[in-house]
């Protein structure tokens, strides 16, 4: 009587998964499976695959060398195609840079740095402007006047940024030939309510035709197989490079494919962004071979005529 009532269960849960997958498959899901031999490409949804865009940009700014904190001041090293201003907003409020940047969106092109100050210079603690040539190279030291009282922002989350900085063109002529119009680059500074090391949090590039792409690094897989993010510029390199459709940061590929071990890595995936991978390797998977996540995109490393080299 036992058996038989196992056997019965038996069958009827096997009648169960049978009526799941049906329906399932009746919704348009296909079942899980699993990809047990590396060339079977059969089972994997082709990624989409997406474009990308060169473009030149005419700014690059990074942290100098120099210890920072908000009452002793930071020192950053711009370097710009041509004449341009930076102009650094100490305690920025953050509703304010985030208006900004949407008034840009709707039609108020901010392209000077007139403009930037119009809208954020009665909402930040400290106004400083520096002119940068395009060979200048040097690190430029930015702080606010001690005799502004100011030695902190507050604990987070704060309703500030410690520092924003823009690079803009000096001469509004100087910037015709370039779609990127502004950098906005965000920069934590350290104090005693958030002392973490400066680092840049967020970086904008603002177009002529109204667009911000946020920039964001891509995670390269490095000769041990691990996923870093992409070395920092040598002090006194030139701004310019690519950018892809979403507004990211591409910089060369380096090291072999995670998984083949005999081709350069040419594929990003998205949205995790991890470089991994190599195009033929990149048809047998759905998800990232670093992080697991599912791939939605990638697109390739390889720069125009790179091949033909």
């Amino acid at each position: 009587m036992a058996a038989d009532m196992e056997m019965f269960y038996g069958l009827c849960c096997f009648g169960v998964i049978v009526a799941v997958v049906l329906v399932l498959m009746w919704f348009g899901f296909d079942p899980p499976r699993i990809l047990g031999n590396p060339d079977d490409t059969e089972l994997v949804v082709p990624i989409p695959e997406k474009q990308m865009v060169r473009v030149e940009n005419p700014f690059f700014l990074e942290l100098g060398s120099r210890p920072a904190s908000v009452p002793g001041g930071v020192s950053i090293r711009p370097s710009c195609l041509e004449p341009s201003v930076l102009t650094c907003f100490w305690g920025c409020e953050v509703g304010a840079l985030q208006e900004a940047l949407l008034a840009h969106q709707h039609g108020a092109t901010l392209r000077s740095a007139r403009l930037f100050q119009d809208a954020l210079r009665l909402r930040c603690s400290y106004c400083q402007t520096f002119h940068v040539g395009s060979e200048d190279r040097e690190e430029l030291h930015t702080q606010i006047p001690a005799d502004r009282g100011v030695r902190d922002f507050g604990p987070p989350p704060r309703g500030r940024y410690p520092l924003v900085a823009v690079l803009t063109f000096g001469d509004s002529e100087d910037g015709g030939s370039y779609n990127i119009v502004a950098s906005v680059t965000v920069v934590h500074v350290p104090d005693d309510k958030h002392n973490i090391p400066a680092r840049i949090l967020f970086e904008y590039l603002l177009t002529s035709q109204g667009n911000v792409h946020k920039l964001m690094s891509i995670f390269m897989a490095a000769d041990g197989s691990e996923a870093s993010e992409p070395p920092d510029p040598q002090p006194g390199s030139r701004p310019g490079g690519q950018m892809e459709g979403g507004g990211g940061r591409v910089d060369e590929a380096v090291g072999d494919c995670v998984v083949c071990r005999g081709a350069p890595v040419n594929r990003v995936l998205l949205p995790c962004r991890h470089a991994c991978v190599c195009d033929g390797c990149m048809l047998h998977f759905q998800h990232c071979p670093v992080c697991r996540a599912f791939v939605l995109e990638s697109f390739a490393l390889t720069r125009p005529g790179a091949a033909a080299r």
